[in-house]
């Protein structure tokens, strides 16, 4: 299953100054509980943000300038190289940024949006457009004490064909 992991504000920002522009630790949570186990892709600047590989994970960084070679967190220079490298007993989660994002749209199977309840002020990356009727959208919870959001699913409708 390939599905895309990301946090957005009410105005689609999903990045400011290189950084998320919130700290959630209960999102932060759910990314890890999604992802431990599987795969994340992820492009060299969001890597470079996280500053580290991640933990129980493989760790695929698309990108054209960094090279690493590591047990469990190496590079490719695409999204479809990425897919192909996965392993084949993991889920892949696509975690950013923006080009991976646009090009994983139209083949994942599941979004996984967390719609964070801020309006960001000079915000510099932004999640892509997508078109919502593609997909079943189911809403989760809505929490979260000092900074509301609300988990939001998207499954990738069957076509007539009965694929997705």
């Amino acid at each position: 299953m390939i599905s895309l992991i990301v946090a957005r504000s009410r105005n689609n920002v999903i990045g400011k100054d290189g950084n998320m522009p919130w700290h959630i630790p209960e999102e932060l949570s759910q990314f890890k509980a999604l992802t431990i186990g599987n795969t994340v892709i992820m492009g060299r600047k969001t890597f470079e943000a996280i500053g580290h590989p991640l933990k129980q994970r493989t760790n695929i960084i698309v990108s054209a300038t960094l090279s690493l070679h590591e047990k469990d967190c190496f590079t490719v220079h695409s999204l479809k190289e990425a897919i192909e490298k996965s392993p084949a007993d993991q889920d892949i989660y696509i975690a950013g940024g923006y080009r991976l994002y646009q090009e994983a749209i139209p083949i994942v199977d599941v979004m996984y949006i967390t719609e964070v309840d801020l309006f960001i002020e000079g915000g510099d990356t932004f999640f892509p457009c997508f078109d919502p009727s593609a997909f079943e959208k189911d809403i989760m919870e809505t929490q979260g004490d000092t900074i509301r959001y609300t988990r939001t699913v998207y499954r990738r409708k069957e076509n007539e064909n009965g694929n997705s």
